[in-house]
């Protein structure tokens, strides 16, 4: 029996996955630690796990998947966020007892997770950056903050998303802005500030166990929630040859192995893409590439089986796909130029935009989403009536 056990069942991008695998046909059991978790509520998953938080005990984490994939056995586990993946890449060999676990090993993830360790790989490749300085101690940020020109940004080596990351707008605010990151996120990069006009794209790719390229896309952001600095709510698949190139030569120094996503940003200044960094698991935005003919979460799976899987060559271009609930929602809404989106907010019908949740045959997840949510909301209020 092909089967699958899928981590993080509450975020957003368990979902494709789920319906890319269940329609080929295999059992997907999903794990969460809520038990309204959006995915639980697809047809395509066939079994539901509530498991300790990896964030919060991850002793009990790994030692509850361990013994329930002993107990219950499945060809690949797939971890899909960076709190599992970050556990399970670190006890990689206790799970390959039981499992294929399609993951590098914890040292390479690292260095791919680490936006000090891959910015230097980049350089050292000649992959165009921002401007980065990796200070020691506060001595080098008091001495940077004599010499350098803001606005700066200060960026955690290790974080997720726009978490940790704070702009200054003068040096006199570099050194207490430094220090209030690092007091969460020790050790930030400082760096230059690559201003707003320029496109971000995404460089998706799936690397064999030699580190060869079996799957490349490309995606151009045009929503994004928080505005001006978030998850995409609008992206579209694009054709860029050389962007494909240096994120292919980024992981392939690494000896990637799976999935992974690496982010350019354009500089408007010279028109020249910048690395921003790699996001060393499945993306967010993974509908898009699926319903644009490069099923990564599929291809994955094939590759972990079977060993290896044909290259894919090719893909749909100008294929754009929609994070509506609430992501392009909250976009519309604190976006000033709400009224004036290209493509329109209101356009909901177009043949060419596809959407992240929701479904005609599978309608359970949107229900869930909307479930998730106004729980998440219904508690925060419960918490802060019993704590006034």
């Amino acid at each position: 029996m092909e089967s699958v056990f899928i981590t993080d069942a509450e975020q957003r991008k368990a979902i494709p996955i789920i319906r890319s695998l269940g329609k080929k046909g295999i059992e997907v059991t999903a794990g969460g630690t809520s038990r309204l978790s959006p995915s639980f509520f697809s047809k395509y998953c066939k079994r539901r796990v509530i498991y300790p938080s990896p964030k919060r005990e991850p002793d009990n984490f790994i030692n509850f998947l361990l013994k329930y994939l002993e107990k219950f056995p499945h060809k690949v586990l797939f971890a899909i966020d960076e709190g599992t993946c970050d556990l399970v890449t670190k006890y990689i060999k206790e799970f390959s007892k039981f499992t294929i676990v399609p993951l590098p090993s914890h040292k390479i993830y690292w260095k791919a997770r680490d936006k000090g360790e891959t910015l230097k790989l980049a350089i050292k490749l000649r992959i165009p950056c921002p401007i980065t300085y990796f200070p020691k101690n506060i001595s080098e940020v008091k001495a940077l903050s004599k010499r350098l020109k803001a606005p700066l940004v200060i960026k955690p080596r290790l974080s997720s998303g726009s978490r940790g990351i704070a702009y200054v707008k003068s040096t006199d605010q570099l050194v207490s802005t430094y220090i209030k990151i690092h007091s969460q996120y020790p050790n930030p990069l400082i760096q230059e500030f690559i201003p707003n006009g320029g496109d971000t794209y995404g460089v998706e790719v799936l690397m064999n166990r030699e580190s060869n390229p079996r799957a490349v896309f490309v995606h151009r952001r045009l929503r994004e929630y928080p505005v001006g600095g978030g998850p995409s709510t609008l992206r579209e698949s694009v054709d860029y040859p050389e962007l494909a190139e240096m994120g292919v030569r980024l992981l392939r120094a690494l000896n990637w192995f799976g999935v992974a996503m690496v982010e350019f940003k354009i500089d408007p200044r010279d028109g020249i893409p910048k690395l921003m960094e790699i996001n060393p698991k499945f993306w967010g935005s993974i509908q898009l590439p699926i319903v644009s003919g490069v099923d990564f979460p599929y291809l994955l799976y094939r590759l972990a089986v079977d060993g290896d899987v044909d290259p894919i060559k090719g893909y749909k271009i100008g294929v754009m796909c929609r994070w509506l609930l609430p992501g392009d929602i909250l976009h519309f809404l604190f976006n000033e130029n709400r009224f004036n989106l290209n493509p329109s907010f209101f356009n909901f019908y177009d043949e060419n935009i596809y959407y992240d949740i929701l479904s005609k045959e599978d309608p359970g997840p949107v229900l869930g989403t909307a479930i998730y949510y106004l729980s998440k909301i219904l508690s925060q209020k419960l918490l802060r009536d019993l704590t006034r």
